[in-house]
């Protein structure tokens, strides 16, 4: 078990208390057309992407927050007051439904009365929270980069499908136009067979090297490290209490994968919307020149000969023998023939228009007739709570969020190892014994009790 467990008899006396059915005033939940269904919602790791979505979450009549769980004392009591005054906004009185607080996530999977868990921790605890909240019966929300390595990908995707539980990753880019379209015209040939894709992000990781700092009371940093080493306390990994920006712990091998899984788990997956290569992947890794000092030019071969390359670049690049297309968050280009046929990039530049009517006058022109249609969402969490409703897998199934971050660790082989392999993505694996890669690589070294 891993260090300072809850008492079996203290966890479960927490639990069942936690679990009593909540009262509430109609006029909390009033509305002109109430909902069909009401989900009870549990929030785990309430940092600064938790904040956004708890932000939608309390404006959602749909929705009920019933817990928040951060290893932080101060951010997971300020999320509860955050929830209790929302409710009681809502009620119209000082008093409204109660949000409990927990240090440890088992305590909220624990609730037998919560429906669905979002999940926002750092990388290294995404998987081993995932699998037991979808064995415990609870629909997730999961963040990107799905998993830590390859073999939780590949467990987490089992887990799902055998307790049947609807899982969306949070590869939100995929709900939004100007991705769609970009990558319908791919797949429809629009820029003809396409050779080459350029996705542009930051640089792979690097070995946690802190100094070691004073360590504040009201922070669990054993709980935090949970399945990686157990390092010394440095505010890089875990800011302490309420902060807004997105902590460097990312950008270090044992807690994250650098930009390469950060950023790349959304461009990446992008490029594998356009290639279809969703549920597939790659079949080799190369490396670049001076991979020790490398920070692009690693690069992913699919099946077709389609080279992915890790550049400075636009944002996902695809280069086909009829055009290109470059996309990016609220930017779009398609250029045909050598010519350019709609951009919005730089609203200085490209005045008098905007990314909607580029992107939309290129679909009514060039995908009117189309052939391949892609699945169509026009909100990430509003696309989750309806294929919970039902019983569908969402836009980023699990398998979509798996293939992808597989990707991501593949090309940061190339990073860490200097890679040039073979690989087999049916298996998820190096393709056979000389393929150039070390079945190593494939996991990590868990701390006692939270292995995957």
């Amino acid at each position: 078990m891993p260090s300072s467990p809850l008492s079996r008899r203290h966890f479960l006396q927490r639990a069942a208390l936690a679990s009593a059915p909540l009262l509430l005033p109609a006029r909390v939940w009033a509305q002109a057309t109430a909902p069909s269904r009401r989900y009870t919602v549990g929030c785990i790791g309430m940092g600064k992407q938790m904040g956004g979505h708890l932000r939608n979450l309390l404006q959602r009549d749909d929705i009920q927050v019933l817990a928040v769980c951060d290893v932080d004392t101060t951010r997971r009591e300020d999320a509860k007051r955050r929830v209790e005054a929302a409710y009681a906004k809502k009620a119209g009185t000082g008093s409204a439904a109660t949000c409990a607080a927990y240090n440890d996530f088992r305590e909220v999977l624990a609730r037998k009365d919560i429906d669905l868990v979002l999940i926002a921790t750092p990388d290294h605890w995404h998987a081993y929270i995932a699998i037991a909240a979808v064995k415990a019966g609870k629909d997730v929300y999961c963040e990107k980069p799905l998993t830590h390595n390859v073999r939780e990908a590949v467990e987490l995707v089992k887990a799902v499908r055998a307790t049947g539980r609807v899982f969306q990753v949070g590869s939100q880019q995929r709900s939004s136009k100007e991705f769609r379209v970009a990558a319908e015209l791919v797949r429809n040939g629009v820029i003809g067979r396409v050779h080459a894709v350029g996705v542009s992000f930051g640089d792979p990781a690097k070995p946690y090297t802190m100094p070691a700092e004073t360590l504040e009371p009201g922070l669990d940093w054993n709980l935090w490290c949970g399945p990686g080493p157990l390092v010394n306390y440095n505010p890089m990994l875990a800011p302490r209490g309420l902060h807004n920006h997105f902590p460097d712990w990312r950008k270090t091998w044992e807690f994250g994968g650098g930009m390469i899984t950060d950023w790349g788990a959304h461009h990446i997956d992008i490029a594998h919307w356009g290639l279809g290569m969703d549920e597939s992947g790659p079949v080799e890794v190369r490396a670049p020149r001076d991979w020790q000092d490398a920070k692009r030019g690693a690069q992913l071969v699919y099946a077709d000969g389609t080279v992915l390359t890790h550049i400075r670049g636009k944002g996902v690049s695809f280069f086909g023998t009829e055009g290109e297309v470059h996309v990016n968050r609220g930017k779009f280009e398609f250029v045909r023939d050598g010519k350019v046929i709609r951009k919005f990039w730089d609203k200085e530049v490209d005045k008098g228009t905007s990314m909607e009517r580029e992107v939309t006058l290129t679909e009514r022109e060039y995908l009117a007739d189309a052939k391949v249609r892609l699945y169509n969402s026009k909100s990430h969490f509003e696309d989750f709570i309806e294929a919970v409703g039902k019983r569908s897998r969402p836009i980023c199934d699990v398998a979509v969020g798996a293939s992808t971050v597989i990707a991501c660790h593949v090309m940061n082989f190339a990073y860490q190892y200097g890679a040039n392999a073979r690989w087999d993505p049916a298996r998820s694996r190096f393709a056979g014994w000389n393929s150039g890669g070390d079945s190593r690589w494939l996991t990590r070294s868990y701390r006692d009790g939270w292995a995957v």
